[in-house]
């Protein structure tokens, strides 16, 4: 049988990988009986981050448009990778729910025309709050942290930062920016509807999330959430959409707007 060809990135990365190996003990060694300077503690997520979320952001409705302004009619599955048992739930959504709580669980909250408000809770802790539902979330980076005993609305969120190589930097010119994203998996949801109009989620939903912020020659702040919702109960395959947000300068067009229990 031929073996598949190696790529050479995929090469010079197992090179660098073995090398990394070999070397770093030794250095640690050395370190250790004074041969360097001793290992920086180290940071706090919060203080690690290589992109600022913090502040308010508004959600810019550039894709998805008629189902995300308006609630979509009874049975209106268009583009969701509904199951057998997923489609039967839709058609049997009931319009007098409209404005359910269980539109704005973890699945289908950021779809939804809002503003998001983004603060560290703690060091550890990142939280965002939406004036659609008047929802919050909260994601933990300490690994250790155990999800609660009842599954929930907004369910159990483990974030880590996603890191790139640093650019910039050379002879003489600033030191290298770092850059990433943020990467957030939440499990231990309580299900809802990834659409107004009933399209559900169950239980059994892993929603992982990717959010990248980046600035237009403008001058503005964008964030991009790509999402990946998993259901095998409601979904027949992944469900993948890209959300966008335009940052605010302040929040002063806040405006909380509860759901309906």
């Amino acid at each position: 049988m031929t073996r598949p060809a190696i790529s050479r990135r995929t090469v010079h990365t197992l090179a660098v990988a073995a090398l990394c190996v070999a070397v770093i003990p030794s250095v640690g060694a050395q370190q250790g009986r004074g041969g360097g300077p001793p290992p920086q503690a180290a940071q706090s997520p919060r203080a690690a981050a290589p992109i600022d979320l913090a502040g308010y952001w508004v959600s810019i409705v550039n894709e998805d448009w008629r189902w995300r302004m308006v609630t979509p009619l009874k049975g209106d599955v268009a583009s969701v990778p509904v199951s057998p048992e997923g489609r039967k739930i839709a058609e049997s959504w009931d319009p007098a729910t409209d404005g359910s709580c269980l539109a704005y669980g973890a699945a289908g909250l950021m779809r939804l025309p809002t503003r998001l408000h983004i603060t560290w809770e703690n060091d550890n802790t990142l939280k965002i709050d939406t004036d659609a539902g008047t929802q919050s979330r909260r994601l933990f980076f300490d690994k250790t942290t155990s999800p609660p005993a009842a599954k929930s609305l907004q369910g159990f969120s483990l974030a880590e930062w996603e890191r790139g190589a640093a650019r910039g930097g050379g002879r003489g010119g600033p030191a290298p920016a770092a850059f990433g994203n943020l990467k957030v998996t939440t499990t231990s949801m309580s299900g809802g509807w990834l659409r107004r109009n009933g399209v559900p989620y169950s239980d059994q939903t892993t929603m992982t999330e990717y959010v990248d912020r980046f600035a237009t020659p403008g001058g503005d702040q964008w964030m991009v959430i790509t999402t990946a919702v998993t259901d095998p109960k409601y979904l027949s395959q992944e469900f993948v959409t890209s959300t966008h947000f335009r940052r605010e300068p302040d929040g002063s067009k806040w405006d909380p707007t509860a759901c309906r229990p």
